[in-house]
């Protein structure tokens, strides 16, 4: 059995924080992830914890983990006099009714840590909707058979059982009704922005989007090009409201750029579900920016993750790869992994270095939209 290693700060340590290394796990670099749910916790405001690193040869239905690691986590958090436990990876239903009686204490897994990042960061209306949505809908995953358990993930104030109806019935009816709702009040927010996303479209100016993996610097590159000062932190999830600002290349007007929500491993689907109605205005985009962190040890997972989640969501465009924070590694290194990469447009840029955008700023004042090259074709036919 491997032997586990455990990580703390100097702080008091009040959280234990399980990084997992699953069969379901498909990283290339076990240190990245566990970096990645460690800065999970640190955007949560976790700051008093022990970083438990164990590897599952197995999972066990009833509990995840398997009878020996259980009881050596419960040892170390008995032992360390902690208050709440914090899981890598995503538990169902029974696991996390399960370690909860095991540790009696707050418990989250990796899609309640995820969905309470999102309602921190949420600063807009529709954001706001749209994260309660989700929570909704998990919450909803979370109602069991004997009861209601939902742990503060929503409101169950008004639930009435009518003749003969259980209480699991009424929750589910109770949440179906209020996600129905907030449903209503982001379809009115869209048709705002659908009547704006028509007058662009009628005057065909086109749009470019930033997408990619959390904190791979999508809003720093949209504040570089565009010359704005959107909220950009070494932090993950720190965007998630759309932002668009005019596009300039030197003199020359290219269309409008967007900064969109970051994606990340195991996102859950609730959130997918909800911020379709943001992630739909990539369904209208000319030109996608596929944002990579080329200095992440993980950066071909990353992309393999937008890419599935973009696939997800039904969206097929015009993509220019952008592989920042460049001046992070070695040329040799940045070299070998964008020989690894293949033969896609991409360009390789520094958003921190004088002039380490021109690869991405020479690319888009020399493109043209997809029906602007019909046309051109046309033209020259004529």
């Amino acid at each position: 059995m491997a032997k586990n290693e455990l990580i703390s700060t100097t702080f008091y340590k009040k959280t234990l924080l399980v990084g997992v290394q699953s069969p379901n796990n498909k990283t290339d670099d076990i240190e990245a992830y566990y970096e990645e749910f460690l800065n999970l916790a640190k955007t949560y405001g976790i700051v008093d914890y022990v970083l438990l690193k164990i590897k599952l040869r197995s999972i066990e239905s009833g509990h995840y983990f398997t009878k020996g690691k259980l009881a050596e986590i419960k040892t170390i958090f008995d032992e360390g006099d902690f208050e709440e436990i914090i899981v890598s990876d995503t538990l169902s239903g029974q696991q996390e009714r399960n370690l909860h009686e095991v540790f009696d204490c707050p418990l989250m897994d990796r899609t309640r840590l995820i969905l309470a990042i999102f309602e921190k960061s949420a600063v807009t209306a529709e954001g706001k909707i749209q994260v309660e949505i989700a929570k909704l809908q998990f919450a909803k995953t979370r109602v069991t058979g004997h009861g209601v358990h939902l742990d503060q993930q929503a409101g169950t104030v008004g639930i009435r059982s009518g003749p003969g109806e259980t209480v699991k019935e009424a929750t589910i009816r109770y949440l179906s009704r209020t996600i129905l709702t907030l449903k209503g009040h982001l379809e009115k927010i869209e048709k705002a922005r659908g009547a704006q996303r028509k007058q662009r479209l009628t005057q065909k100016v086109p749009l470019i989007c930033l997408v990619g993996y959390t904190n791979a610097g999508k809003s720093t590159i949209l504040n570089v090009l565009t010359h704005s000062d959107v909220l950009a932190k070494d932090q993950l999830f720190a965007t998630l409201d759309t932002t668009t600002r005019q596009l300039f290349v030197g003199t020359r007007k290219i269309g409008l750029l967007s900064d969109t929500v970051g994606f990340i491993q195991q996102l859950p689907h609730q959130l997918i579900e909800s911020f379709k109605s943001t992630l739909a205005e990539l369904s209208y985009a000319s030109l996608l920016l596929v944002v990579t962190d080329i200095a992440d040890n993980n950066w071909k997972n990353h992309i393999d993750v937008v890419l599935k989640t973009l696939e997800e969501i039904d969206v097929k465009k015009q993509t220019l790869f952008v592989f920042n924070k460049a001046d992070k590694i070695t040329k040799k290194e940045l070299q070998k992994r964008l020989a690894e990469f293949g033969d896609l447009p991409h360009v390789a840029i520094s958003c921190i270095k004088p002039d380490g955008t021109a690869p991405l700023k020479r690319y888009l004042a020399s493109w043209k939209p997809e029906q602007d090259k019909a046309k051109s074709k046309q033209d020259k036919a004529k």
